[in-house]
């Protein structure tokens, strides 16, 4: 996996779970989730457009895809559990449609 593809999924399990409007307290989860984007991109050379991909991600990746991103993502930041059971259970939903 690229630095690219690793930045995409992080940038899009962000948007997944700023979709998650029934979740309480998901400023707590997305500021967590923006600090770990923050020392990913601290920590390694970027040598791609990070605002092009930011955009790309945002505009063009489907619900589904950024939902199933940020099952990736929450772990990697102790993210409650409860928050993992909604997304899953959206995942669900998206795909019974």
């Amino acid at each position: 996996m690229t630095l690219k593809d690793t930045y995409r999924y992080l940038i899009g399990g962000y948007f997944g779970v700023e979709e998650m409007d029934e979740y309480k307290t998901k400023e707590y989860v997305l500021k967590d989730i923006k600090e770990y984007i923050d020392h990913f991109l601290n920590s390694n050379i970027i040598d791609f457009d990070i605002e092009k991909e930011y955009e790309d991600v945002n505009k063009n990746v489907s619900l589904d895809t950024k939902l199933h991103d940020a099952l990736l993502v929450l772990p990697k930041i102790n993210a409650p559990i409860e928050l993992t059971l909604l997304i899953k259970d959206k995942i669900k939903e998206l795909n019974d449609k």
